[in-house]
């Protein structure tokens, strides 16, 4: 898998990371450019569930004052700890899959 090219002619591994880069927006980027490899296609899938989810859950925390608002914070917190280490894992060349959303991306890539 190490070195190992996209139909777009990048490695892998930076592929799968720029996935994550800008959350489910990239995600859906790198899923409608890369036909061909499962592991950036995984990696799009996966970006687009968790950081999708993400965001409509902070959308609507945000809408409900003081005890939503905190905890949107605490969500956002957790999701920036959750962005950096799946960009780390798709950089090391890891199929990382989360409980649900990997199941789900990898269903459905």
């Amino acid at each position: 898998m190490a070195g190992e090219k996209t139909s777009m002619g990048m490695e892998q591994n930076v592929a799968g990371l720029l996935c994550y880069v800008a959350g489910w927006i990239t995600g859906i980027v790198f899923l409608l450019m890369e036909k061909e490899n499962p592991f950036v296609r995984f990696h799009a899938m996966q970006s687009i569930v968790v950081f999708g989810i993400l965001t409509v859950v902070s959308l609507i925390l945000g809408v409900i004052p003081v005890i939503g608002w905190v905890v949107s914070w605490l969500v956002g917190v957790l999701a920036l700890i959750l962005w950096i280490v799946l960009m780390v894992k798709a950089y090391q060349n890891e199929m990382y899959k989360l409980p649900w959303a990997g199941d789900f991306a990898e269903k459905h890539i």
